[in-house]
């Protein structure tokens, strides 16, 4: 399985696709942090302790903040690593060629999962330790302890959710036998997950609970309540559940209604600890999702027939 790996993980880091989509992510991450950054000059006293935190969660001029454009791009890139990883090789008929050498099914299919894995956290270690490196020129003082603890989990929590679109990407490579097809289908359920669920989820929300302006509070927190649930179907929104509590310590994982309707509820900084016990369902959820396209893959690609030319 080696060999597939260091192969796949050549090409991968070699290919135009992805330097075109890395750039243009790392373009966008830079111009966000620093933006960020010059707004942290320019009000000092407004961001709170958690400086590095904020360069990834804040938007400035019109742009996303790091956090958004990952969770809306970084998907693009993970389904073009995996869209051809299968029906590419049945294609150019390079599978019988490789698999008629001393080389299991399995360590195939594996080797080139854990490639496209460790090209996606390549990409997100390398734009952290950019943003980390602007901000630690700019400001002048690097992380504390616990702010750099929550950087590194952030990163793997990344990774968890691109490694998803990574083994969807591969399903659908694998299941259909034209590239075109498989492509379309993993773009058209990209934008799914990041568009129209969303779109979905506010008229579901507006048919079961409608709200007008002269609606209690009761009415509204029941009507976001009900556009939650139906999004927690969607990996990017259980991907952004799950990084806010540690991006942003403060973060309880309730509503800015509800917290602006409960004036009882702390808002102080929760510990590392508490932060990881907000978001580690969505977490959870998300290794579950990945696991299952996987496994689909892997059992499906194992049940293949292939001939031996």
């Amino acid at each position: 399985m080696a060999t597939i790996f260091w192969k796949e993980l050549a090409d991968h880091l070699g290919s135009k696709r992805f330097f075109i989509l890395s750039l243009i992510i790392l373009v966008v991450a830079g111009t966000s942090v620093y933006l960020g950054i010059q707004s942290f000059r320019e009000n000092p006293g407004g961001v709170g302790p958690f400086v590095y935190l904020v360069l990834f969660t804040s938007s400035q001029g019109g742009l996303p903040s790091f956090l958004s454009f990952l969770a809306f791009f970084g998907p693009l890139l993970a389904v073009l690593l995996g869209f051809d990883a299968v029906n590419s090789e049945f294609a150019r008929g390079t599978v019988s060629r490789i698999l008629s050498q001393p080389i299991y099914r399995d360590s195939w299919i594996n080797g080139k999962f854990l490639a496209g894995l460790a090209t996606l956290a390549v990409m997100v270690v390398s734009i952290a330790l950019l943003v980390f490196g602007l901000g630690l020129f700019a400001l002048g003082f690097p992380p504390e302890g616990e702010e750099f603890a929550r950087l590194v989990l952030f990163v793997v929590v990344a990774i968890v959710y691109l490694g998803f679109w990574l083994a969807l990407g591969i399903l659908y490579s694998v299941i259909f036998r034209q590239t075109a097809t498989s492509a379309l289908a993993s773009v058209a359920t990209w934008l799914f997950f990041t568009l129209f669920l969303y779109m979905i989820a506010g008229v579901i929300a507006d048919q079961v609970a409608p709200v007008r302006s002269d609606s209690p509070a009761e009415q509204w927190i029941r009507n976001e309540n009900i556009r939650d649930f139906v999004l927690r179907f969607s990996p990017v929104a259980l991907f952004e559940e799950a990084t806010l509590p540690i991006l942003v310590p403060t973060y309880r994982g309730l509503s800015l209604l509800a917290l602006l309707t409960q004036p009882g509820i702390p808002t102080s900084p929760l510990p590392l600890g508490q932060s990881l016990l907000v978001g580690w369902p969505q977490l959870v959820g998300l290794l579950a999702l990945t696991s299952v396209c996987f496994a689909a893959a892997y059992l499906l690609f194992m049940r293949r027939e292939i001939r031996i030319t």
